[in-house]
């Protein structure tokens, strides 16, 4: 940072997942984390859940805002929203809210339709009540230059925080097309008309790719030129600086493991790898978040698997830690986690570049952009799982491009989608958009 130049005061409010890992709470995290190495006053609070991470987490002296029990009675009962504020402050107690993330990791989409339409109502709507604490907070305590929304499904907030601290509202976009998309048919198309409403008032957003700076500006009917692309970047610390091909050929996934992410479509993949058997020994390792509801799914993998009998040949690896992740990523010779859905960005492949492991993807969303500028990797001709099979083969099969490539993906994920590039690429957007 410029020491002629006063540090940035950047407060970031992130929603947590309770008890699972979140991919974006876990950027948000390190975005934080790496904004304060480089200078500047940044945090992190929590809204509706404590923020679960696998680094150490900026967020954990802070109180969380709009606890997700509150949020939940006051859309559902009239009476509550009359609820004196030391209540609700009771109820948004990180024990509580704890006890309630089993509950919240198990709530579809689908359920929450007018709960989401009315956070996106922000002051008009039946938590407008949640947003005086956080208000108060932010005027007492932090006194922030800028303030930044981690999804747009925040941006009910907007209007009011703009109003009432006088200071600029950034948001970042992450994955919220799928996420309202599943709303239902009774609540769809209101939040997205309602989003659009907010959007219209938004100076700026962030995007990390091209493919979704692009959907989006579809979808909120919002000027292109408003959002401006920032690649995501992962932290690099506890990588190894080199990295050894395992004895063992063995192909990954590393994601949520859930239809969405393509959990599914890899387990087809290897049946195919395996009924071929031209890569003698093929293991597969399957990595990731996985929740009550994903269960069902691993289940019927696992049993597909024993059916075709290579079910020794599988191995889960459920809900890892920071160590436990590097590790998975360093007994792989291929990653592949096949999204069909749309996919945002994907910074599992930048987890598991750091790792020099070369990746292979469909040629959907953001994958193509991440692949031609990282050179770490290759795309299928199509999203068949006969294409994957065919793509992903040819690597396990050419130990010489193999190593190419996973040195490309290195040395890429080290510099380009590292936190350290993000962070510095934030902190300058929110410095010229400021004047700060």
């Amino acid at each position: 940072m410029d020491s002629t130049r006063k540090p940035l005061k950047f407060v970031l409010l992130t929603p947590g997942a309770g008890g699972m890992y979140c991919g974006g709470c876990i950027r948000d995290n390190a975005l934080v984390a790496e904004m304060r190495r480089q200078g500047h006053d940044a945090l992190m609070a929590p809204l509706y859940l404590p923020v679960k991470v696998d680094e150490p987490s900026v967020s954990a002296s802070q109180p969380v805002f709009f606890g997700g029990i509150s949020v939940y009675l006051e859309q559902q009962f009239s009476w509550f929203r009359k609820c004196p504020r030391w209540l609700k402050r009771l109820l948004a107690s990180r024990t509580l809210l704890k006890l309630a993330s089993g509950s919240a990791a198990k709530t579809r989409p689908e359920d929450v339709g007018q709960l989401t339409i009315s956070m996106l109502q922000g002051e008009s709507g039946r938590q407008a009540s949640e947003l005086d604490p956080l208000i108060e907070w932010l005027k007492q305590e932090v006194r922030p230059d800028v303030i930044g929304l981690s999804n747009a499904l925040l941006l009910g907030m907007q209007r009011r925080l703009r109003r009432e601290l006088n200071v600029p509202v950034v948001c970042f976009l992450q994955g919220e097309d799928t996420f309202l998309d599943a709303l239902g048919p009774a609540s769809k198309d209101e939040a997205w008309t309602v989003l659009s409403e907010r959007a219209a008032e938004t100076e700026l957003f962030i995007s990390p790719s091209q493919f979704f700076a692009d959907l989006m500006a579809n979808r909120m009917k919002v000027p292109r030129e408003k959002i401006e692309v920032i690649p995501n970047g992962a932290s690099m610390q506890g990588y190894s600086p080199l990295r050894q091909l395992p004895t063992v050929p063995t192909l990954g996934y590393f994601a949520r493991m859930c239809p969405d992410k393509g959990v599914e479509l890899i387990a087809q993949v290897f049946l195919i790898l395996k009924k071929r058997d031209r890569v003698p020994g093929l293991r597969l390792h399957i990595g990731g978040g996985m929740g009550p509801t994903d269960e069902p799914y691993v289940k019927g993998i696992q049993e597909e698997f024993k059916a075709a009998g290579i079910d020794s040949f599988a191995s889960f690896f459920p809900n890892v830690t920071r160590e436990e992740k590097i590790r998975f990523f360093e007994g792989l010779t291929v990653l592949s986690t096949p999204a069909l859905y749309g996919e945002t960005f994907g910074l599992y492949l930048i987890e598991g570049m750091a790792a020099g492991i070369p990746v292979v993807q469909p040629p959907v969303a953001a994958f193509p952009e991440i692949i031609k500028q990282s050179g770490g990797g290759i795309l299928s001709e199509n999203s068949s799982a006969e294409s994957l099979a065919l793509a992903i083969e040819e690597l396990l099969l050419d130990p010489e491009k193999n190593e190419k490539l996973g040195h490309a993906a290195r040395d890429s994920a080290h510099s380009f989608y590292s936190m350290k590039r993000m962070a510095g690429d934030v902190a300058q957007r929110l410095i010229s958009f400021t004047g700060a």
